[in-house]
């Protein structure tokens, strides 16, 4: 069983918007859902699901809006969730922001997406490419007798229209990988993993199969090709895109699929492998009683030589009573971002190898702060391009189309930071 009930609320649980699936829960007991998130909140024991007698509140936060399902049997809770998070896929699609003004102005289309989304509490079309096909912004001109249902959605291939026509046929596959990693303040690694997404945008005519090739460790065991020379990588926790054949991959580890058009993500996986910290950053904070406070971050660059780091953002913290600051540093720029009681220190490129140094000056009140202050950890932003570092490769990628028209595979590797910490000692 799935959902009764969806109602989108505002900050205050007020509802904006509802929409009664079954009808077998009174829309009237959403009225409980706010007190009890409030009181739950108070008794530090705030979870994903709610309940009040008979009912179940499911229920997730986007900015300043409630997305909650509501229904009284023993529903599929990580469906209903999956649902709301497509949900909100899908109005960021239509609206671009989701937030209580972008529901409030266009009651009209968030009504019609409900409706198709989901019938009888069980999700429907939730490809927004499809519904865009026929929910669209623009005002509908009256026309009988042209009443008919998009060929998507009868499709076999349900997110690929037909008699789409480009006359130069490219794709481009994005690699981009996050680095997530957390160092102890002694400098050892607690925690590494790499996040990795493949992104396609496609512009190719008629109905293309598309075969791609990774150096995948299980696909070159299976082929014979694991040697020295082949360098492969092992994927975990891989999640693909509807358009891809499962058991075409479960037999071969072959990537098979009809791409839908436009930009999509094709395939996410994970790899929990120790990762030697790109960016490492060395600090030394001296505090001088009751007047001032010395901060010394080094960063040293530990990737290649080749490679160049852009946009690198240092989020050092520092006393939240400190004041007058002064900085110095041998490349980029530092400024205090009183708010946030962190000073960023920025580096526009920063090339693999290199070190540079920032120094920072804070005046400290003479009257110390009774509580002591807990430090919280150093975050780095950066961004890497023409670079993986796990080190996987497109191997290939072959177009096949009936037509036999030559297309343009273009392939470009990112490195990210994801949740990029350094505490501090």
């Amino acid at each position: 069983m799935s959902a009764s009930a969806v109602f989108i609320l505002d900050v205050k649980g007020k509802p904006l918007i509802s929409r009664n699936y079954k009808g077998d829960v009174a829309m009237s007991k959403i009225e409980h859902f706010m007190p009890l998130l409030v009181q739950r909140e108070e008794e530090g024991a705030l979870a994903p699901l709610l309940s009040h007698g008979q009912v179940h509140f499911l229920w997730i936060k986007h900015s300043n809006l409630y997305l909650v399902a509501t229904t009284s049997k023993n529903a599929n809770a990580s469906l209903v969730y999956s649902f709301l998070y497509k949900t909100i896929e899908v109005f960021c699609e239509y609206f671009k922001e989701l937030e209580e003004e972008s529901i409030r102005d266009n009651f009209v289309i968030v009504y019609e997406l409900l409706d198709e989304l989901m019938d009888f509490g069980f999700p429907q079309t939730t490809d927004s490419k499809i519904l865009q096909e026929y929910i669209t912004q623009q005002s509908n001109k009256l026309e009988t007798g042209k009443s008919r249902v998009p060929p998507t959605v009868t499709n076999a291939v349900s997110w690929r229209s037909e008699g789409i026509k480009y006359k130069k046929n490219e794709v481009f596959i994005d690699v981009i990988e996050s680095v997530n990693l957390l160092v102890n303040a002694n400098g050892s690694v607690l925690l590494s993993e790499i996040v990795g997404t493949i992104k396609l945008k496609v512009f190719l005519s008629g109905m293309p199969e598309l075969r791609l090739g990774l150096n995948d460790r299980v696909l070159f065991e299976l082929t014979g090709l694991s040697g020295s020379k082949n360098k492969s990588v092992e994927l975990e926790d891989v999640k693909f895109h509807q358009c891809v054949r499962l058991s075409r991959f479960d037999n071969d580890r072959t990537i098979s699929f009809i791409p839908p058009d436009g930009d999509f993500e094709l395939m996410s996986y994970r790899l929990s492998t120790q990762v030697k910290p790109l960016i490492w950053i060395e600090s030394v904070i001296e505090k001088f009683s009751h007047s001032r406070v010395e901060i010394m971050v080094k960063a040293k660059g530990q990737f290649k030589k080749q490679s160049v780091a852009n946009g690198v953002e240092i989020s050092v913290p520092v006393p939240s009573d400190a004041d007058s600051p002064r900085f110095k540093t041998s490349v980029g720029s530092a400024k205090y971002v009183p708010e946030k009681n962190v000073v960023i220190w920025s580096i526009k490129s920063f090339p693999g190898g290199k070190e540079y140094l920032m120094r920072a000056h804070f005046g400290l009140p003479s009257v110390e702060k009774e509580e002591v202050e807990g430090r919280p950890p150093i975050g780095v932003k950066f961004e890497i391009p023409y670079f993986t570092v796990s080190g996987i490769q497109v191997r290939y990628m072959k177009i096949i189309e009936k037509s036999g028209y030559q297309a343009l595979p273009w392939v470009r590797y990112i490195t990210q930071s994801g949740d990029y910490q350094l505490r501090t000692s």
